[in-house]
């Protein structure tokens, strides 16, 4: 069937529809279960009876075995994420979305059986590994199936709905423990577990009733299914222009980049994702890199070390009388804080947005630290019950403010910023590896930090019980988020993806806030002929 192609840059894509936020927005909710089986391990680590069956004569978990539970997650996401890039080339974005809400389930069930007999420690570093996997599934093509949706014009501001399903979900999980933890039975710990089921139904059925992705079509050269998924994301008809001038734009880039870089097979389509030159700021290496080094600085800002470990943190200082609520007040401020990004990633930008966000959480984490070397979480004293309580009250209170400072910085930047960009600058013949590639970073450092931080504040022999002196290491990385964003990040504010590839080649990251589109694909693969604007091309 005939496209009509066009020379207008303006006019490639529909104006937004209430039904392209809704199909968006309902696609974003897989950031609830990422976020929450990410944070009710955070409170349930801290939990009486949730202790007694992992380590029994304990009264707080061993740091490897806390290390271990926290961890184990992250490490099954990260492969999960990888395996992901190939299964949304097989099967599609939705269906591989759909595959992980199945692997998921799978995992609540194994963890529900933590503590009927056997290995608990076992059993739930099993589930929670299985339930990674189907987490990095999610958490991978979510992002693509998004960004490959979502209208340029609000692209930003709908893929930070992610993000601020992910706060919901840590601060959901956050209130379901503090509602839970004093029960003094099972219960306590296995109603947080258990409540993970609803996210995986919820998301895995209703993707039944999405369409796939457009641009998926294209990749795999069925133009007539492309358009109909076109029509149903921008809520067009069939016969619509603008809907025929965004596929003609879709397929002419397509067609431009698979000349560049061909199909090569399996092997061949992950070695693509790592070629060309480091100093070439369009080559597939350069926006490799870009994309995973992107996720590993979002996890060196130190956000997860509140969210996993802020409740067993703050009790080992003594100087919290209530954790669980300190840690609920903290997941709140990340929900409260992520909707700014909706106004601001779109009126400031992605580029502009990181360098300022890590520009206050740096300042944060280091008036942090400083407080609690000098009078804070770090100075200590027994009162005559035999507790332990802070020096200077008020200290800590200034500190335990900073630090949600600083997670209303995090949320309303870096949070969202980083998964925007990873998928917005890959070119479509290695877009699902290069997101897949990119969120397995975010989640090899999510890895690591989980490993190493109990370590890294721990009181027993042989750890650090670094304390407040923590909040150095995460200013100082804050501080190498700040310099890359400013030297390596590009503007992608307002471009389609096709655009993105244009930018990219054109123009530094520095030199990109002011780059403006001037010509589309189409024109340039001569779909439309430059004196009359638009023409029909047979697809």
């Amino acid at each position: 069937m005939a496209l009509h192609a066009t020379a207008d840059v303006e006019r490639i894509e529909a104006p937004v529809s209430w039904k392209a936020y809704l199909l968006c927005a309902f696609s974003s909710l897989g950031g609830i279960y990422f976020g929450y089986d990410s944070g009710y391990i955070n409170g349930v680590n801290g939990i009486a009876d949730w202790v007694d069956i992992i380590d029994p004569g304990h009264t707080t978990l061993t740091a490897s075995h806390s290390s271990l539970i926290v961890s184990i997650l992250s490490a099954g996401t990260f492969f999960g994420a990888v395996i992901a890039g190939d299964v949304a080339e097989w099967i599609g974005r939705k269906w591989t979305v759909i595959c992980g809400c199945v692997i998921y389930a799978i995992g609540i069930v194994i963890q529900m059986l933590t503590g009927i007999g056997g290995n608990a420690l076992g059993i739930i570093a099993a589930g929670r590994l299985i339930a990674g996997i189907g987490v990095g599934f999610e958490s991978a093509i979510v992002i693509l199936y998004m960004s490959e949706i979502c209208p340029k014009k609000v692209r930003g501001a709908l893929v930070a709905c992610y993000q601020f399903c992910v706060t919901i979900g840590l601060m959901l999980a956050s209130c379901v423990v503090y509602g839970t933890e004093r029960r003094g039975d099972s219960g306590s710990y296995r109603i947080p577990i258990a409540i993970q089921f609803i996210w995986a139904i919820v998301l895995g059925v209703g993707l039944l009733f999405l369409p796939e992705s457009p641009r998926y079509f294209v990749k795999k050269g069925q133009t007539e299914k492309a358009r109909q998924a076109l029509c149903l994301v921008r809520d067009q008809p069939r016969d619509s222009q603008y809907v025929e001038a965004e596929l003609a734009e879709i397929i002419a880039n397509e067609e431009y980049e698979r000349n560049i870089i061909p199909d090569a097979g399996w092997f061949g389509s992950w070695k693509n994702c790592f070629r060309g030159s480091l100093w070439v700021q369009k080559s597939n290496l350069r926006r490799t890199i870009l994309g995973t080094s992107l996720q590993m600085m979002q996890q060196w800002t130190g956000v997860n070390f509140i969210f996993y470990f802020s409740t067993t943190f703050l009790q080992s200082t003594g100087a919290i009388s209530d954790t669980f609520l300190t840690s609920m007040i903290f997941t709140i401020v990340n929900v409260f804080s992520t909707p700014v990004s909706f106004y601001t990633v779109e009126k400031f930008g992605r580029r502009s947005l990181l360098i300022y966000g890590a520009l206050g959480m740096l300042v944060c984490q280091f008036i942090v630290a400083i407080i609690g070397v000098t009078v804070g979480f770090n100075h200590t004293h027994l009162d005559a019950g035999g507790n332990t309580i802070a020096n200077n009250i008020s200290a800590v209170n200034a500190q335990v403010a900073l630090i949600a400072i600083y997670i209303f910085f995090f949320a309303s930047t870096w949070g969202p910023g980083a998964w925007i960009l990873i998928g917005e600058i890959f070119p479509i013949p290695i877009r699902s590896r290069g997101v897949a590639l990119s969120t397995a970073s975010n989640w090899l450092w999510n890895t690591i930090i989980a490993v190493i931080t109990p370590y890294m504040v721990g009181s027993d022999p042989g750890e650090a019980n670094m304390r407040s002196s923590v909040f150095f290491v995460w200013g100082s990385l804050c501080t190498a988020c700040f310099v890359y964003a400013y030297f390596l990040v590009p503007e992608t504010k307002g471009l389609s993806l096709e655009q993105v590839d244009q930018m990219m080649e054109e123009c530094t990251p520095r030199t990109s806030p002011k780059w403006r589109p001037h010509s589309t694909f189409a024109r340039e693969k001569g779909m439309v002929a430059p004196e009359q604007g638009e023409v029909e091309q047979i697809a």
